[in-house]
């Protein structure tokens, strides 16, 4: 009787309930936007970890400071479209100094190819020999001192003349870049909780006599400054130590996605607010996060690491000069977008990260 009751009873309700169609509806878009954030998160995160090489991850191309950008700010809005085609990236390491213009310890391009395959760092040595706009030719690192000179040293001047300069040699469109400080470095570094980095040969430090040994270590943020300033007594110089650098660079980017810093918006504000002080934002302020919207598409962020072939330095100067027959393959192959065909037939000239 009780049963009969309350199927009786859920008849004469069963009109007045209202449809699921809408309510299902509102479910899904909520669903929906909160995928897209979290895509956006990831996106930022990541891009910042690969552009952190290196260093900070953030245009360094105005002098001024315009305080510590938002993560949200930097992943930009969803409704733009996303850069097309290959994109070329300039990464200058600098030790900076007050009081004079610094020189560009490394300097790298960030070759992300049009296929979003995964991203290459092309490290051009900078003992180079290379014809700096208006200023004869010289070593590729004076190009930032030349840019800089004033004053005050500008970084973004130096920037600039160095873009100039690479853009000239390689012949390739160079879109954005950063700077990057060793402070910042040091900073990031510690906040991923170091950063494994697998060595070919054994490293002894020239500034702390701090021994690295060949194999795999993890480093924090003072033994990772101290390897990448190390170039005297390494066999290669300053190309063990480009080397050394593209290593590191790839072991950040694993660091930093084992400790889930490129999806958990609050560790992503927090690293952002750890290396606020060394962070200048570039004038053209879609530039980073059109690139941060092409890291959706990588189907690895794990960078391959190359160098431009070179050959024995020459004069009292240890002038660098480009390979003549592998460096002009090289840079007609990044010229082409076919980075990953070259880097499969000159894999001796690809570095071994673990």
């Amino acid at each position: 009787m009780i049963e009969d009751d309350l199927r009786a009873a859920f008849s004469r309700h069963e009109p007045l309930t209202p449809p699921t169609g809408p309510l299902r509806a509102a479910i899904d878009r909520l669903a929906t936007v909160r995928r897209r954030r979290r895509r956006r998160w990831q996106a930022g995160g990541t891009a910042l970890a690969m552009l952190g090489v290196l260093g900070i991850g953030v245009p360094l191309l105005t002098p001024e400071r315009a305080g510590t950008p938002s993560a949200a700010g930097l992943v930009g809005e969803p409704g733009r479209p996303v850069p097309s085609g290959a994109v070329n990236i300039l990464v200058l390491g600098i030790d900076r100094h007050t009081t004079q213009p610094p020189l560009a310890d490394s300097v790298l391009l960030m070759h992300i190819p049009a296929d979003r395959s995964r991203p290459y760092l092309i490290s051009l040595p900078r003992d180079l020999k290379v014809p700096i706009p208006g200023h004869g030719a010289d070593k590729l690192n004076s190009a930032f001192v030349f840019g800089a000179k004033g004053d005050k040293p500008d970084l973004a001047k130096g920037y600039e003349l160095t873009r100039r300069t690479v853009a000239d040699l390689t012949g390739v469109d160079i879109g954005t870049g950063v700077v990057l400080t060793y402070s910042a470095l040091r900073s990031l570094t510690d906040e991923v909780g170091g950063v494994p980095v697998c060595l070919p040969r054994q490293v002894g430090s020239a500034h702390t006599r701090r021994v690295f040994p060949a194999g795999c270590q993890r480093l924090d943020g003072a033994a990772a400054v101290d390897l990448l300033r190390q170039r005297r007594g390494l066999p290669g110089g300053s190309q063990d130590r480009d080397r050394n650098g593209r290593l590191f660079a790839a072991g950040l980017v694993r660091a930093a996605s084992d400790q889930d810093v490129l999806t958990d918006p609050v560790r992503l504000a927090k690293l952002l607010a750890v290396v606020g002080p060394d962070i200048v934002v570039s004038p053209d302020r879609s530039a980073l996060p059109d690139l941060l919207r092409l890291v959706p598409d990588l189907r690895s962020v794990d960078p391959v690491g190359l160098t431009l072939p070179v050959t024995e330095p020459t004069g009292q100067d240890h002038y660098l000069h480009p390979d003549p027959t592998i460096a002009p393959e090289l840079l007609t192959a990044l010229r082409e977008d076919r980075l990953g065909v070259w880097a499969a037939r000159n894999p001796g000239l690809v570095d071994r990260a673990r």
